[in-house]
């Protein structure tokens, strides 16, 4: 029974990503783009949480925090640059 959760859960993860693909590239500005990043890296987050679920396997949630982390600080240096162009002060 959870491999069908889990099948129609990997199924929801790829079409919110096929949608956050199409506004990376069509996304009218930058920060529009940048939020659609930050939104893949959440669902990237998502597959690997998902893929640890199915592997019964704790290393990939480990790995899902470190892409947490790394892409949270992305986002902020994204931000940051947009903000004022330059990344370090």
């Amino acid at each position: 029974m959870i491999a069908y959760a889990l099948f129609f859960a990997f199924g929801c993860v790829a079409i919110a990503v096929l949608l956050n693909l199409y506004r990376l590239l069509a996304g009218p500005t930058r920060a529009d783009r940048i939020l659609a990043l930050d939104t893949m890296v959440i669902n990237a987050i998502a597959v690997i949480v998902l893929f640890g679920i199915y592997e019964t396997s704790t290393t990939y949630f480990e790995a899902a925090l470190l892409l947490a982390m790394v892409g949270f600080v992305g986002t902020v240096a994204y931000c940051k640059f947009l903000l004022r162009g330059d990344i370090v002060e």
